[in-house]
């Protein structure tokens, strides 16, 4: 898969069959649109391209410093190229590029650079300044510029019933099941290996503190969690804290996996976590023991549940 980091820098010989959005999770619903482009290119000796932006509209149209999404910029390349996309270009979203009517944008983007030749898109899509125009108008665009939009339809869109906002909300009421249901794959995070209070190894549970640097990244709600991690090409189990860790009063999140049957030193060196499933709330003890004893229990559940 070829990425460009710009419209800009698009270059191709071919004319090309596309999509557009932010593509947050590259969700089931969204794998059936990329699908359906790349069989249509296939068919017609057609790039097939998305064209997705970062940062996300909402963070620069709202100015919504919070939001927080499924995917950084890098998972979704890695899950676009899986799926067997051509051609991805990840454009700077700002208010300049915001202000570009509904024809600037089919002329000046769709038809001189990216040579469509056909656009596939959800039946609510809407584009332009002020997102002004709807499908209808693009149909209307089509025909005037010699392109074909195909439309997903309602019932379509409605029949896979998944959307990246059920999959957020899932993730933070802790339903990882149905967070990866909704996917179709176990969501994942990546992040350093970091230096903690180091806590952990007096009672027999040495920890991994992961430091997460994309701040618009989810991490899902605080609990304990059912993890792995490919490790030195092997894959390793475990369970995973997230949360202030309340029993030693701790005020900031952490992110603290227990591998099984591991204990080579791997700071400083990054990590993937790829989360199964939630077995039980944090919680604050009255002592190390009681923490102790409950995260012995916990063990047993998660290696019962893991290696079953």
């Amino acid at each position: 898969m070829k990425v460009f980091n710009s419209i800009s820098s698009y270059v191709s010989q071919k004319q090309s069959i596309i999509t557009i959005g932010t593509f947050d999770g590259v969700h089931i619903g969204h794998q059936e649109i990329i699908e359906k482009i790349i069989e249509d290119a296939k068919k017609s000796d057609c790039e097939s391209l998305i064209l997705t932006f970062f940062p996300h509209p909402r963070m620069v149209l709202a100015h919504e410093s919070g939001v927080k999404l499924l995917n950084t910029i890098n998972e979704k390349i890695e899950l676009l190229e899986k799926i067997g996309l051509s051609d991805l270009i990840i454009h700077p979203f700002d208010e300049t590029f915001s202000q570009l009517s509904a024809e600037e944008f089919v002329v000046k983007i769709l038809v001189e650079k990216l040579k469509i030749k056909k656009i596939i898109l959800g039946h609510d899509h809407r584009f332009g300044k002020d997102r002004s125009a709807s499908i209808d108008d693009l149909i209307i665009f089509g025909k005037k510029y010699n392109f074909e939009v195909e439309q997903i339809s309602a019932q379509e869109i409605d029949r896979v019933a998944i959307s990246s906002t059920k999959i957020r909300t899932a993730l933070l009421e802790g339903n990882i099941v149905l967070a990866n249901q909704y996917l179709g794959y176990q969501y994942f995070f990546s992040g350093k290996v970091v230096k903690g209070k180091q806590l952990g190894r007096t009672i027999g549970f040495p920890t991994a503190n992961i430091q997460v640097d994309e701040e618009y990244k989810l991490i899902p709600k605080n609990g304990v969690y059912i993890v792995k991690s490919s490790i030195d090409e092997k894959i390793h189990f475990g369970m995973m804290n997230i949360g202030t860790r309340p029993t030693v009063d701790g005020k900031n999140l952490t992110i603290e996996v227990y591998f099984f049957d591991f204990d080579k030193d791997i700071y400083d060196t990054s990590v993937t976590v790829t989360i199964l499933d939630r077995i039980r709330d944090e919680k604050k003890f009255d002592s190390f023991e009681d923490l102790k004893e409950q995260l012995k229990k916990d063990r047993i559940k998660v290696m019962e549940i893991a290696y079953r």
